[in-house]
């Protein structure tokens, strides 16, 4: 008997495991399991985008503090002072400061979100990963830039003698859910911008509408009572209010507005993950 024979009776040399890569089976499973096993590369492309973000900038991360600190001085400037908006009892610059933080991070994760298979359309055609690891990197990376900016908010309460409250407790729940509206739109956004390039013309003016739409340069009490709960689908309404309250301590608690906007975002999330798992089976044709 020959060697190659005998090999071949004992099984000794067995072929090498492949692996096929086929299209999601099921596009309304979230691939969170997947997109855990690829965690290391997740962590890559959120520090790829916190580098690109601050390259060859003259003041580097500074600008997270620039942006909402400017815009507040805007605000309490033509807002507060000549238009006399309530502020329900709160300093002008810290009323609208604590609207601008989870504000200007929506915004810009909202951008990047969008914006990420357009950009990574090379890497898309090239080689596999769980798509959903690149909107969400670009929504995580943002809060490198929250963080920095909350400090300045954490200086400007000590200089206006604003002492927290149990009520900072519930910040965290308010930034997750101002997280997951991010990640939401950004979801359904990136899947139609990989197709229709209008998106990216449409966004800014989208950007613009909704924050006057929110409760940022106004109190949602200026809406009258009985359409609070229509104003709460607006999920960013009820996350801006959250985080005055969080921060600020003052008032009541928007209960009807973040059940509303919770309520929403978890429609918006799903459907956004749904839709963008169907759209991963064709989106490197159409990158």
């Amino acid at each position: 008997m020959s060697g190659a024979a005998a090999i071949s009776e004992s099984g000794a040399l067995a072929k090498p495991p492949a692996m096929r890569i086929t299209p999601p089976s099921g596009w309304w499973v979230p691939p969170l399991g997947e997109v855990w096993n690829y965690r290391e590369l997740l962590y890559f492309f959120v520090w790829r985008d916190i580098k690109i973000r601050y390259k060859q900038t003259a003041i580097g991360a500074a600008w997270a503090v620039l942006q909402p600190f400017l815009t507040m001085v805007i605000f309490s400037l033509f807002f507060g002072r000549l238009a006399h908006i309530p502020s329900q009892g709160l300093p002008y610059p810290i009323f609208y400061y604590s609207a601008l933080l989870p504000w200007m991070y929506f915004a810009s994760a909202l951008q990047n979100a969008t914006n990420t298979i357009v950009e990574n359309q090379r890497l898309i055609t090239k080689v596999y990963f769980p798509r959903l690891a690149l909107p969400l990197s670009a929504v995580l990376s943002g809060l490198v830039d929250f963080g920095i900016s909350f400090l300045m908010f954490i200086a400007m309460m000590i200089y206006y003698r604003i002492h927290p409250t149990a009520a900072l407790l519930w910040l965290p729940l308010f930034l997750l859910l101002a997280v997951l509206t991010a990640l939401g739109v950004g979801l359904w956004l990136s899947a139609l911008n990989a197709i229709y390039r209008d998106v990216r013309y449409v966004l800014p003016f989208l950007v613009q509408f909704w924050m006057f739409a929110s409760p940022v340069a106004y109190p949602s009490s200026l809406v009258p009572e009985k359409w609070r709960w229509l104003y709460g689908l607006n999920p960013m309404a009820g996350v801006i209010e959250g985080f005055r309250w969080a921060l600020a301590g003052d008032g009541e608690p928007p209960s009807r507005l973040i059940f509303v906007s919770a309520g929403v975002v978890l429609v918006m999330l799903l459907s956004g993950v749904a839709y963008f798992q169907k759209m991963e089976t064709t989106v490197a044709d159409v990158v």
